[in-house]
């Protein structure tokens, strides 16, 4: 499946590494990944894949917690709500 894995904040060394260091953790591939550095405010959208057997909910946990921790907002949006929000 899927999903979508957007960061915001301050920008600051080591955001990148840490968020894909999880995401490896956890067996996840990026698939496609925009960032840039707006003022002093760090944006990364990622595009990723997770295996069938994932837990969304508890890569949603893990993300959160990383978040917090680094002083960042991060959201993962399964890819149904894209295309839901796009079908005319």
């Amino acid at each position: 499946m899927k999903a979508i894995v957007s960061v915001i904040g301050k920008d600051k060394k080591g955001i990148i590494a840490k968020v894909s260091g999880l995401l490896f953790e956890e067996d996840v591939n990026i698939e496609d990944i925009s960032q840039t550095i707006m003022q002093d405010y760090f944006t990364m959208i990622m595009l990723i894949e997770l295996k069938e057997s994932a837990d969304f909910a508890v890569l949603n946990d893990k993300l959160n917690k990383l978040g917090e921790s680094i002083g960042v907002s991060i959201t993962l949006q399964h890819e149904d709500v894209f295309n839901v929000m796009h079908r005319v």
